[in-house]
């Protein structure tokens, strides 16, 4: 019965479908940069290009011809100074810290995905209109109640019998729809 609980459980969490929404959200509002990248690229391309013209061939091949021995050298310097005896260490060494550090990148992963599927579901809740409906039941829940008087006018008909009893007052939607919001998180996070 757990394998089905946590098949259900697994199907019906949304934070795939929020990632893949705040994913493609990311992704629109990077594509919206793209024109004026693309208008920088025109204004600098003249630039550099005259730049690129103006260089030297001579000066680039010696550069190069530089780099290659300076690579060639510290290759070298390495190969001479491996002992074949700390090889073994150093292989173990690596591959433990091989080890901490995907797991560290594991925890960046797993960060960055509830990062990215909470900006998908505010997302989702923005392309539902549903930001306005969030903000109002927060207004609910701050302001206190209208009525402070009617304690009062309860225990005041109480002390003389006389008074009628009044039936409880009925909660707003917007109450209801934070109870049922209350139950729906509170299923989802258990």
């Amino acid at each position: 019965m757990a394998i089905a609980d946590d098949l259900k459980k697994t199907l019906t969490d949304p934070t795939p479908l929020y990632f893949a929404a705040g994913t493609a959200d990311l992704a629109v509002q990077q594509a919206k940069k793209v024109p004026g990248l693309i208008e920088q690229l025109r204004a600098e391309a003249p630039a550099r290009i005259e730049a690129v013209k103006n260089t030297d061939p001579k000066i680039v091949q010696e550069k190069a011809k530089e780099a290659q021995e300076a690579v060639t050298a510290k290759f070298a310097e390495v190969l001479t100074a491996i002992d074949p005896k700390k090889l073994g260490e150093t292989a173990q060494d690596l591959a433990l810290r091989g080890v901490g550090v995907a797991a560290e990148y594991a925890v960046r992963a797993k960060e960055t995905y509830d990062k990215v599927a909470e900006h998908g579901e505010q997302a989702v809740r923005t392309w539902r209109g549903e930001v306005s409906e969030e903000i109002v039941d927060i207004a609910v829940a701050v302001e206190p109640d209208p009525e402070p008087a009617a304690p009062r006018a309860v225990a005041e008909a109480s002390v003389d019998g006389s008074a009628e009893e009044k039936p409880a007052a009925r909660r707003t939607t917007a109450r209801k729809n934070n109870a049922k919001k209350a139950a729906v998180l509170a299923g989802d996070e258990s």
